[in-house]
Protein backbone atom coordinates (compact mmCIF):
# COMPACT_ATOMS: atom_id res chain seq x y z
CA UNK A 1 0.00 0.00 0.00
CA UNK A 2 1.39 3.36 -0.80
CA UNK A 3 1.07 5.94 1.94
CA UNK A 4 2.76 9.52 2.88
CA UNK A 5 4.82 9.34 5.74
CA UNK A 6 5.57 13.27 5.98
CA UNK A 7 4.21 16.74 4.23
CA UNK A 8 6.20 19.83 4.35
CA UNK A 9 3.50 22.69 3.54
CA UNK A 10 4.41 26.20 3.59
CA UNK A 11 2.24 29.79 2.29
CA UNK A 12 -0.56 28.06 1.67
CA UNK A 13 -3.38 30.35 3.61
CA UNK A 14 -2.92 30.08 7.64
CA UNK A 15 -0.45 26.81 6.82
CA UNK A 16 2.63 29.17 6.62
CA UNK A 17 4.85 26.56 7.71
CA UNK A 18 3.90 23.25 8.95
CA UNK A 19 5.87 19.58 8.75
CA UNK A 20 3.40 17.04 9.97
CA UNK A 21 3.80 13.38 9.77
CA UNK A 22 1.00 11.28 8.25
CA UNK A 23 -0.36 8.39 10.13
CA UNK A 24 -3.04 5.74 8.23
CA UNK A 25 -5.68 7.17 10.41
CA UNK A 26 -5.32 11.24 10.76
CA UNK A 27 -8.26 12.84 12.45
CA UNK A 28 -7.63 16.44 11.96
CA UNK A 29 -9.52 18.35 15.08
CA UNK A 30 -9.57 22.12 16.26
CA UNK A 31 -11.82 24.67 15.58
CA UNK A 32 -13.40 26.82 13.03
CA UNK A 33 -10.89 28.65 10.64
CA UNK A 34 -7.45 27.13 12.20
CA UNK A 35 -6.62 25.51 8.97
CA UNK A 36 -8.29 22.20 8.96
CA UNK A 37 -10.09 22.48 5.52
CA UNK A 38 -6.31 24.34 4.07
CA UNK A 39 -4.99 21.00 5.19
CA UNK A 40 -7.38 19.26 2.81
CA UNK A 41 -7.05 21.60 -0.19
CA UNK A 42 -3.54 21.47 0.25
CA UNK A 43 -4.22 17.36 -0.87
CA UNK A 44 -6.86 18.60 -3.67
CA UNK A 45 -4.36 20.76 -5.16
CA UNK A 46 -1.58 18.02 -5.43
CA UNK A 47 -3.89 15.73 -6.51
CA UNK A 48 -5.10 17.85 -9.33
CA UNK A 49 -1.42 18.83 -10.15
CA UNK A 50 -0.80 15.17 -10.84
CA UNK A 51 -3.70 14.88 -13.10
CA UNK A 52 -2.75 18.20 -15.11
CA UNK A 53 -5.59 19.67 -13.59
CA UNK A 54 -3.64 21.95 -11.69
CA UNK A 55 -4.55 25.41 -13.54
CA UNK A 56 -7.76 25.15 -13.14
CA UNK A 57 -7.96 23.99 -9.52
CA UNK A 58 -5.52 27.00 -8.87
CA UNK A 59 -8.15 29.01 -10.39
CA UNK A 60 -10.99 27.62 -8.63
CA UNK A 61 -9.48 28.53 -5.46
CA UNK A 62 -9.21 32.28 -6.44
CA UNK A 63 -5.68 32.04 -8.13
CA UNK A 64 -2.09 32.10 -6.40
CA UNK A 65 -2.79 35.32 -4.96
CA UNK A 66 -5.82 34.74 -3.44
CA UNK A 67 -4.02 31.65 -1.29
CA UNK A 68 -0.67 32.63 -0.31
CA UNK A 69 -0.13 33.39 3.46
CA UNK A 70 -1.14 36.72 3.75
CA UNK A 71 1.51 39.06 4.13
CA UNK A 72 4.35 36.37 4.95
CA UNK A 73 4.60 34.26 2.19
CA UNK A 74 5.40 34.64 -1.93
CA UNK A 75 5.44 30.93 -2.54
CA UNK A 76 3.57 28.03 -2.63
CA UNK A 77 6.18 25.14 -1.37
CA UNK A 78 5.22 21.56 -0.80
CA UNK A 79 7.70 18.44 0.02
CA UNK A 80 5.89 15.25 0.50
CA UNK A 81 8.01 11.52 1.54
CA UNK A 82 6.21 8.71 0.09
CA UNK A 83 6.05 5.00 0.75
CA UNK A 84 5.53 3.09 -2.95
CA UNK A 85 4.33 -0.56 -2.84
CA UNK A 86 7.67 -2.74 -3.03
CA UNK A 87 9.57 0.25 -3.98
CA UNK A 88 12.40 2.51 -2.24
CA UNK A 89 10.41 5.49 -0.99
CA UNK A 90 9.87 8.83 -2.95
CA UNK A 91 10.67 12.49 -2.50
CA UNK A 92 7.91 14.77 -4.16
CA UNK A 93 8.64 18.89 -3.77
CA UNK A 94 6.72 21.28 -5.76
CA UNK A 95 7.50 25.46 -5.58
CA UNK A 96 5.03 27.24 -7.25
CA UNK A 97 5.07 31.11 -7.59
CA UNK A 98 2.90 34.33 -8.56
CA UNK A 99 3.92 35.31 -12.58
CA UNK A 100 1.84 38.49 -13.51
CA UNK A 101 -1.37 37.16 -13.31
CA UNK A 102 -0.74 34.12 -12.94
CA UNK A 103 1.66 31.41 -11.88
CA UNK A 104 4.89 29.52 -12.73
CA UNK A 105 6.53 26.23 -11.37
CA UNK A 106 9.21 27.45 -9.82
CA UNK A 107 10.97 23.84 -9.06
CA UNK A 108 9.96 20.10 -8.89
CA UNK A 109 11.76 17.56 -8.35
CA UNK A 110 10.86 13.56 -7.48
CA UNK A 111 13.41 11.56 -6.09
CA UNK A 112 14.24 8.19 -4.69
CA UNK A 113 17.04 7.69 -1.90
CA UNK A 114 18.44 3.97 -3.34
CA UNK A 115 20.49 3.93 -0.12
CA UNK A 116 23.46 5.75 -2.07
CA UNK A 117 25.26 9.01 -0.85
CA UNK A 118 22.80 10.90 -4.26
CA UNK A 119 19.17 9.82 -4.41
CA UNK A 120 18.33 9.20 -7.64
CA UNK A 121 16.49 11.92 -9.78
CA UNK A 122 13.15 10.64 -11.80
CA UNK A 123 12.48 14.17 -12.12
CA UNK A 124 14.61 17.47 -11.81
CA UNK A 125 13.14 20.89 -13.57
CA UNK A 126 12.82 24.71 -12.49
CA UNK A 127 10.66 27.14 -14.52
CA UNK A 128 11.42 26.43 -18.33
CA UNK A 129 14.28 23.95 -17.56
CA UNK A 130 12.12 20.87 -17.80
CA UNK A 131 14.24 17.65 -17.26
CA UNK A 132 13.03 13.54 -16.45
CA UNK A 133 15.61 10.31 -16.34
CA UNK A 134 15.85 8.79 -19.27
CA UNK A 135 15.38 4.78 -19.31
CA UNK A 136 17.71 3.99 -22.32
CA UNK A 137 20.03 7.05 -21.94
CA UNK A 138 20.43 6.30 -18.64
CA UNK A 139 20.44 10.05 -17.64
CA UNK A 140 18.31 13.04 -17.10
CA UNK A 141 16.93 14.66 -20.50
CA UNK A 142 15.00 17.25 -21.71
CA UNK A 143 11.76 16.55 -22.93
CA UNK A 144 11.35 15.06 -26.49
CA UNK A 145 7.32 15.38 -26.46
CA UNK A 146 4.93 18.77 -26.02
CA UNK A 147 5.10 19.84 -22.54
CA UNK A 148 2.90 22.20 -21.04
CA UNK A 149 4.85 24.66 -18.55
CA UNK A 150 1.73 25.52 -16.38
CA UNK A 151 1.51 22.02 -15.30
CA UNK A 152 3.43 20.08 -13.32
CA UNK A 153 6.25 17.30 -14.94
CA UNK A 154 4.65 14.75 -12.61
CA UNK A 155 1.48 15.37 -14.52
CA UNK A 156 3.12 14.69 -17.69
CA UNK A 157 5.62 12.02 -16.79
CA UNK A 158 5.45 9.05 -19.47
CA UNK A 159 4.00 6.01 -18.51
CA UNK A 160 6.38 3.34 -19.17
CA UNK A 161 8.54 5.21 -16.26
CA UNK A 162 7.17 2.91 -13.94
CA UNK A 163 7.84 4.58 -10.24
CA UNK A 164 7.11 7.85 -11.06
CA UNK A 165 4.12 6.97 -12.81
CA UNK A 166 2.97 4.68 -10.11
CA UNK A 167 3.09 7.84 -8.07
CA UNK A 168 1.46 10.17 -10.01
CA UNK A 169 -1.54 7.83 -10.10
CA UNK A 170 -1.81 7.04 -6.29
CA UNK A 171 -1.87 11.07 -5.52
CA UNK A 172 -4.41 11.88 -8.75
CA UNK A 173 -6.66 9.22 -7.06
CA UNK A 174 -6.68 11.04 -3.91
CA UNK A 175 -10.28 12.49 -3.19
CA UNK A 176 -12.02 14.71 -0.99
CA UNK A 177 -15.50 13.98 0.30
CA UNK A 178 -17.29 17.40 1.90
CA UNK A 179 -20.91 16.91 3.19
CA UNK A 180 -22.98 15.36 1.19
CA UNK A 181 -25.97 17.22 -0.33
CA UNK A 182 -29.14 15.12 0.90
CA UNK A 183 -31.80 18.11 -0.89
CA UNK A 184 -35.02 16.78 -2.81
CA UNK A 185 -33.03 16.76 -6.10
CA UNK A 186 -29.96 16.20 -5.07
CA UNK A 187 -28.30 13.86 -7.14
CA UNK A 188 -28.15 10.97 -4.36
CA UNK A 189 -31.95 10.66 -4.32
CA UNK A 190 -32.65 10.52 -7.84
CA UNK A 191 -32.29 7.26 -10.04
CA UNK A 192 -28.87 6.58 -11.64
CA UNK A 193 -27.47 5.55 -14.66
CA UNK A 194 -26.80 2.07 -14.55
CA UNK A 195 -22.66 2.30 -15.28
CA UNK A 196 -19.03 0.33 -13.78
CA UNK A 197 -18.14 2.94 -10.76
CA UNK A 198 -15.46 1.81 -8.11
CA UNK A 199 -16.60 4.95 -5.73
CA UNK A 200 -19.79 6.33 -4.69
CA UNK A 201 -18.85 10.12 -6.17
CA UNK A 202 -18.30 12.93 -4.60
CA UNK A 203 -21.98 13.90 -4.21
CA UNK A 204 -23.34 10.10 -4.28
CA UNK A 205 -23.96 10.01 -7.97
CA UNK A 206 -22.80 6.82 -8.55
CA UNK A 207 -23.68 5.46 -5.34
CA UNK A 208 -26.17 2.88 -6.73
CA UNK A 209 -23.60 1.74 -9.58
CA UNK A 210 -21.29 1.78 -6.93
CA UNK A 211 -23.33 -0.36 -4.72
CA UNK A 212 -25.00 -2.57 -7.81
CA UNK A 213 -20.68 -3.26 -8.42
CA UNK A 214 -19.86 -4.65 -5.08
CA UNK A 215 -22.88 -6.88 -4.96
CA UNK A 216 -22.27 -8.52 -7.94
CA UNK A 217 -18.34 -8.76 -8.12
CA UNK A 218 -17.09 -8.08 -4.36
CA UNK A 219 -20.15 -9.73 -2.60
CA UNK A 220 -17.91 -9.96 0.80
CA UNK A 221 -17.88 -6.04 0.90
CA UNK A 222 -21.55 -5.21 0.15
CA UNK A 223 -22.23 -7.60 2.59
CA UNK A 224 -20.30 -6.11 4.95
CA UNK A 225 -22.33 -2.82 3.50
CA UNK A 226 -25.53 -4.66 4.84
CA UNK A 227 -24.40 -5.74 8.22
CA UNK A 228 -23.28 -2.51 9.41
CA UNK A 229 -26.28 -0.78 8.00
CA UNK A 230 -28.36 -3.66 9.84
CA UNK A 231 -26.15 -3.31 13.07
CA UNK A 232 -26.90 0.86 13.31
CA UNK A 233 -30.94 0.12 11.74
CA UNK A 234 -31.97 -2.87 12.54
CA UNK A 235 -35.25 -2.88 10.99
CA UNK A 236 -33.74 -3.36 7.45
CA UNK A 237 -33.75 -6.51 5.83
CA UNK A 238 -32.43 -6.03 2.03
CA UNK A 239 -31.32 -3.41 -0.19
CA UNK A 240 -32.48 -3.56 -3.69
CA UNK A 241 -32.42 -1.92 -7.09
CA UNK A 242 -35.11 -1.93 -8.99
CA UNK A 243 -34.82 -0.69 -12.79
CA UNK A 244 -36.42 2.97 -13.59
CA UNK A 245 -35.96 3.33 -17.11
CA UNK A 246 -33.41 1.83 -19.79
CA UNK A 247 -30.43 1.44 -18.19
CA UNK A 248 -31.19 3.18 -15.04
CA UNK A 249 -31.63 2.12 -11.56
CA UNK A 250 -33.01 3.00 -7.97
CA UNK A 251 -33.16 1.91 -4.25
CA UNK A 252 -35.45 0.32 -2.25
CA UNK A 253 -34.59 -0.49 1.60
CA UNK A 254 -36.98 -3.08 2.45
CA UNK A 255 -38.23 -2.78 6.58
CA UNK A 256 -39.16 -5.65 8.07
CA UNK A 257 -41.71 -2.59 10.19
CA UNK A 258 -43.64 -2.74 6.61
CA UNK A 259 -44.83 -4.05 3.85
CA UNK A 260 -44.15 -2.13 1.09
CA UNK A 261 -40.25 -1.24 0.76
CA UNK A 262 -38.86 2.33 0.95
CA UNK A 263 -38.04 4.28 -2.06
CA UNK A 264 -34.43 6.26 -1.90
CA UNK A 265 -36.44 9.42 -2.19
CA UNK A 266 -38.06 8.43 0.97
CA UNK A 267 -35.20 8.27 3.44
CA UNK A 268 -33.98 10.19 5.74
CA UNK A 269 -31.16 12.61 5.46
CA UNK A 270 -28.99 10.40 8.74
CA UNK A 271 -29.44 7.34 6.62
CA UNK A 272 -28.94 8.09 3.24
CA UNK A 273 -25.22 9.98 4.21
CA UNK A 274 -24.30 6.72 6.43
CA UNK A 275 -24.89 4.92 3.86
CA UNK A 276 -23.01 7.31 1.29
CA UNK A 277 -20.08 7.20 4.16
CA UNK A 278 -19.92 3.07 4.46
CA UNK A 279 -19.86 2.42 0.81
CA UNK A 280 -16.84 4.86 0.64
CA UNK A 281 -14.94 2.94 3.22
CA UNK A 282 -15.33 -0.25 1.55
CA UNK A 283 -13.85 0.42 -1.44
CA UNK A 284 -10.27 1.75 -0.79
CA UNK A 285 -8.07 -1.49 -1.69
CA UNK A 286 -10.01 -1.29 -5.00
CA UNK A 287 -8.73 1.69 -5.88
CA UNK A 288 -6.07 2.38 -3.83
CA UNK A 289 -5.27 5.95 -3.07
CA UNK A 290 -6.05 8.85 -0.50
CA UNK A 291 -9.51 9.36 1.08
CA UNK A 292 -10.11 12.77 2.41
CA UNK A 293 -13.54 12.99 4.48
CA UNK A 294 -14.55 16.41 5.65
CA UNK A 295 -16.77 16.32 8.77
CA UNK A 296 -18.59 12.90 8.84
CA UNK A 297 -20.89 13.71 11.76
CA UNK A 298 -23.46 15.89 9.95
CA UNK A 299 -26.82 14.62 10.89
CA UNK A 300 -25.27 11.27 12.15
CA UNK A 301 -26.35 10.13 16.16
CA UNK A 302 -23.73 9.40 18.47
CA UNK A 303 -24.07 5.98 18.26
CA UNK A 304 -23.53 5.73 14.44
CA UNK A 305 -20.30 8.13 14.97
CA UNK A 306 -19.09 5.20 17.58
CA UNK A 307 -19.67 2.36 14.30
CA UNK A 308 -18.06 4.92 12.37
CA UNK A 309 -14.99 5.69 14.06
CA UNK A 310 -14.60 1.52 14.00
CA UNK A 311 -15.34 1.24 10.32
CA UNK A 312 -13.05 4.12 9.58
CA UNK A 313 -9.79 2.49 11.76
CA UNK A 314 -10.64 -0.95 9.33
CA UNK A 315 -10.39 1.16 6.18
CA UNK A 316 -7.01 3.01 7.12
CA UNK A 317 -5.68 -0.86 7.22
CA UNK A 318 -5.99 -0.91 3.28
CA UNK A 319 -5.80 2.88 2.77
CA UNK A 320 -4.68 6.26 4.13
CA UNK A 321 -7.92 8.09 5.43
CA UNK A 322 -7.56 11.71 6.49
CA UNK A 323 -11.16 12.70 8.20
CA UNK A 324 -11.59 16.78 9.42
CA UNK A 325 -13.76 17.41 12.26
CA UNK A 326 -14.87 19.96 14.98
CA UNK A 327 -17.16 17.52 16.48
CA UNK A 328 -16.26 16.41 20.35
CA UNK A 329 -19.42 13.63 19.43
CA UNK A 330 -17.12 11.85 17.13
CA UNK A 331 -13.72 12.43 19.25
CA UNK A 332 -15.59 10.63 22.01
CA UNK A 333 -15.03 7.46 20.31
CA UNK A 334 -11.25 8.29 18.65
CA UNK A 335 -7.88 7.27 20.32
CA UNK A 336 -5.08 9.95 21.12
CA UNK A 337 -2.39 8.75 18.46
CA UNK A 338 -5.16 8.91 15.99
CA UNK A 339 -6.17 12.54 17.03
CA UNK A 340 -3.79 15.51 15.19
CA UNK A 341 -4.64 18.64 16.89
CA UNK A 342 -4.44 21.96 14.55
CA UNK A 343 -4.40 25.59 16.43
CA UNK A 344 -3.11 28.99 15.33
CA UNK A 345 -0.42 30.76 16.77
CA UNK A 346 0.17 34.63 17.75
CA UNK A 347 0.94 35.12 14.29
CA UNK A 348 -2.59 34.29 13.28
CA UNK A 349 -0.65 31.25 11.54
CA UNK A 350 -1.35 27.34 12.06
CA UNK A 351 0.43 24.61 14.65
CA UNK A 352 -0.68 21.05 14.46
CA UNK A 353 0.49 18.39 17.06
CA UNK A 354 -0.67 15.21 17.22
CA UNK A 355 -2.58 14.07 20.91
CA UNK A 356 -0.56 11.37 21.92
CA UNK A 357 2.32 13.67 22.16
CA UNK A 358 1.25 15.88 24.85
CA UNK A 359 0.79 15.01 28.40
CA UNK A 360 -2.82 13.56 28.58
CA UNK A 361 -2.47 10.42 30.39
CA UNK A 362 -3.73 11.74 33.53
CA UNK A 363 -6.38 13.25 32.37
CA UNK A 364 -7.69 10.40 30.38
CA UNK A 365 -7.90 8.36 33.57
CA UNK A 366 -11.04 10.31 34.28
CA UNK A 367 -11.49 11.83 31.63
CA UNK A 368 -12.68 10.91 27.69
CA UNK A 369 -11.02 12.51 25.09
CA UNK A 370 -13.81 14.39 23.72
CA UNK A 371 -14.13 15.87 27.07
CA UNK A 372 -10.46 16.61 28.02
CA UNK A 373 -10.96 18.62 24.11
CA UNK A 374 -13.66 20.09 25.71
CA UNK A 375 -11.53 21.57 29.03
CA UNK A 376 -9.07 22.98 26.40
CA UNK A 377 -6.34 20.64 27.33
CA UNK A 378 -5.19 19.34 23.81
CA UNK A 379 -5.74 22.95 22.19
CA UNK A 380 -7.61 23.30 18.86
CA UNK A 381 -10.18 25.49 21.15
CA UNK A 382 -11.56 28.56 19.95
Amino acid sequence: MSTINRMEIGGFRRLRHLDIEFRPFMVIVGANGVGKTSFLDVLRLLSASASGNLGSTLSQMGGISSILTRGKCNELRFKLDINVSDQYPLEYELQIVPQGTGYAIAGEALRQNRGKPQPFKYIDSSFSNIKYFDVDDGRLIHPTWEHNSLETSLAQVPKMFREPETFRRFLAGAALYHTLDVSPRAPVRMPQPMKPALTPGIQGEDLLSCLYSLRENYRSRFDVVIETLRVAFPALEELNFPPVAAGTITLTWKDRQFNQPIYLHELSEGILRFLWLVTILQVPDLLPTIIMIDEPEVSLHPELLSLLADLMREASERVQLIVATHSDRFIRFLRPEEVLVMDIDEEGCATAVWADTLDLEQWLREYSLDEVWRMGRMGGRA
